[in-house]
């Protein structure tokens, strides 16, 4: 199959393998963040990390869209879930993320409340057309990369003047929390593995400040074993020589400019937060997007009332360190025991893209810390 069999073919893999392990200083250590969960499952799927040279670790970052959504937003969908007129269209892995009383929308939806699970946001506004006795509401979320589908549906959604449709948005923009990171004198990064799926809707030109600003090497890259592998050793050569520039390993997707189309979709519908809270993370300025003014109609916040409250993580869970690089999952005291994908306490081990449960589906939850 054209663009998957060429690019997991174990001879080209060994080879870039056997490339790493010169390009690095012998008693070294190079930490490199993956920034998007898709990357970490890749990585742990194939069996990656066993071919990198000891002296280069890989750290999890902040681009698992569902694992960043703080426990607040979660009670306020499940607020929204429980009013009477409303049905609550959600992916599904948002249904079994733990809220700040360790409910979930799942729950909810158990105690009554009509929640349904769509695979994208133009599904929840053909329930709006078919149901127009109900208020449907969309709960959106995902970083640029999902943002332009719920963008279109809104453009659609107003021009067929379908008045019961409205948005929940918790869209979120990577760019804010790198910097988040980078600013964090806890957080060590050498270079980043950018962000394959985000990076085809904004290109590679908003990642230029982590270059020119922090002095950081960013490789985007695609998800396939050796896009991963050749993303490391492009950027352990531009540590050797001392460089910081954006390089895409992801050309046969994703462009410089990014696309258009979908940028100027977001830039009519949504505005820019003046902060966002993120789990983990806390507030993060600017790092948010909100429905735009001319679409307030169909802004669920603008359209009913929601708690809105800021509620702390549990102690016991350190999703937000792994979503900082700061901690493996099995290095977390309730992963693999209070903490799994049957009753998870964290986002993380809820998501398909969560490190938590990229480490327990492919056997990390034995090791030991």
């Amino acid at each position: 199959m054209k663009y998957v069999d060429e690019y997991r073919d174990g001879r080209a893999a060994k080879a870039i393998a056997a490339e790493l392990r010169t390009l690095v200083r012998p008693g070294s250590h190079v930490k490199l963040m993956e920034v998007c969960g898709g990357h970490t499952h890749a990585i742990y799927r194939h069996g990656l990390d066993a071919l990198l040279p000891g002296e280069v670790e890989l750290v999890h970052g902040p681009g698992c869209p569902v694992c960043v959504i703080p426990l607040g937003r979660v009670d306020d969908a499940i607020c929204l879930a429980e009013r009477p007129e409303v049905t609550l269209a959600s992916f599904g892995d948002m249904l079994r993320v733990p809220g700040g009383r360790r409910r979930s929308l799942l729950e909810a939806k158990a105690r009554g409340a009509d929640v349904r699970v769509v695979y994208s946001p133009l599904d929840a506004l053909g329930l709006a057309v078919a149901e127009p006795e109900r208020e449907v509401v969309f709960f959106g979320v995902g970083f640029e990369t999902t943002a332009p589908a719920t963008a279109l549906t809104l453009l659609r959604a107003r021009r067929e003047q379908v008045r019961n449709f409205s948005v929940f948005c918790n869209h979120v923009l990577i760019g804010p929390a790198l910097r988040a990171i980078l600013d964090s004198p806890e957080t060590q990064i050498d270079g980043f593995v950018g962000p394959g799926h985000v990076s085809t809707v904004i290109g590679t030109r908003p990642y230029d400040f982590v270059c020119s600003e922090y002095h950081r090497p960013v490789v985007v890259a695609g998800f396939e074993p050796t896009d991963i592998l050749q993303a490391v050793a492009m950027l352990l050569r531009q540590l050797r020589d001392g460089r910081a520039e954006v390089e895409n390993e992801y050309g046969r997707v994703v462009r410089a400019e990014g696309n258009p189309a979908a940028l100027a979709a977001l830039a009519e519908v949504f505005a820019v937060r003046p902060d966002f809270e993120w789990r983990g993370l806390g507030a993060i300025p600017r790092s948010g997007l909100r429905i735009a003014d001319a679409f307030a109609d169909w802004d669920a916040e603008r359209r009913f009332e929601v708690p809105g409250a800021r509620i702390e993580d549990p102690k016991a869970c350190r999703c937000g360190d792994v979503l900082r690089g700061l901690a493996k999952p099995y290095e977390c005291g309730v992963f693999g025991t209070a903490c799994t994908p049957e009753q998870p306490l964290g986002t993380c081990m809820v998501s398909s893209e969560g490190a938590c449960a990229a480490y327990y589906a492919y056997g990390r939850h034995r090791r030991v810390a």
